[in-house]
């Protein structure tokens, strides 16, 4: 499976600890964008954003690491209009009150709780 990992530059560590995990078991990462320092030029971002663009369309399945910025919700975006599996992970169950809507249509998958079990059930999946 062609995996991708969107969350927040905050989360740097679980994003490496999960993409880790995921590559142990033979699945591929179509782009790690925790390898780059944060954009700062209008060039950096377009040859960042190309790239996670490429990624996405390139993956079978985005996960979706919460917390996330603007820029990773524009990847569950992306992801959800190409027909992609999504799974999102949060420490806390999310609260509909404050969720996206995008978190609840079909076909994405929440977790929350135990990473190695989320980890476990994208395997499964």
């Amino acid at each position: 499976m062609k995996f991708y990992i969107a969350s927040g530059f905050r989360n740097k560590q679980v994003v490496r600890y999960v993409s880790q995990k995921l590559l142990s078991q033979g699945y591929t990462h179509t782009y790690d964008w925790t390898l780059n320092q944060r954009a700062t030029s209008p060039e950096q971002l377009r040859k960042i954003g190309t790239l996670e663009k490429q990624a996405i369309v390139d993956c079978e399945a985005l996960i979706l690491l919460l917390p996330a910025g603007y820029g990773s919700h524009t990847e569950l975006g992306m992801a959800l209009a190409l027909g992609k599996r999504v799974y999102i992970y949060s420490e806390k169950e999310i609260e509909p009150a404050t969720a996206s809507t995008f978190y609840f249509v079909d076909g994405v998958i929440r977790t929350h709780g135990d990473i190695d079990k989320f980890i476990e059930r994208i395997g499964l999946v």
